[in-house]
């Protein structure tokens, strides 16, 4: 099993207290983002609280994201964002579904709208950025 469908798991058996730490811990797991990188250019607009996402490309190809937030709960929903398409080739993540893979999370009814609004950004951010390093 993935990570991603082992957090699935875990979360349908939590309570709402419990989820909201799960997201939180899932933020710390986040590769340390040097301050130098948290920058207008890596912010990504429309939530509410700042986020910032900045990618990297392995020896292999493969995109590696760090990405930060000053909020932890934010922080935590793009950990799990990332979770989907993490250390992935640009054309893979380019073919990924990652609000139908976020689904079963049901973040629109666990949070606040405003922890929610920034989702469908950072979706988009990571597709724009795929799709400029597909080859």
């Amino acid at each position: 099993m993935s990570k991603l469908e082992d957090l699935i798991e875990e979360y349908e058996f939590l309570e709402a207290d419990d989820r909201y730490r799960l997201l939180i811990d899932l933020g710390k797991e986040l590769d340390p983002m040097p301050d130098a990188l948290k920058t207008d250019a890596t912010l990504v607009r429309g939530c509410s609280a700042s986020v910032w996402v900045y990618p990297t490309q392995l020896d292999d190809g493969r995109l590696h994201f760090l990405a930060d937030s000053n909020a932890a709960i934010t922080k935590g929903i793009i950990a799990l964002v990332l979770e989907t398409v993490q250390d992935q080739e640009a054309t893979q993540i380019l073919t990924k579904d990652i609000a139908a893979q976020l689904e079963p999370f049901d973040l629109k009814n666990q949070l606040s709208s405003n922890r929610t609004q920034g989702i469908p950004n950072m979706i988009a951010l990571i597709n724009q950025t795929a799709e400029r390093y597909k080859k």
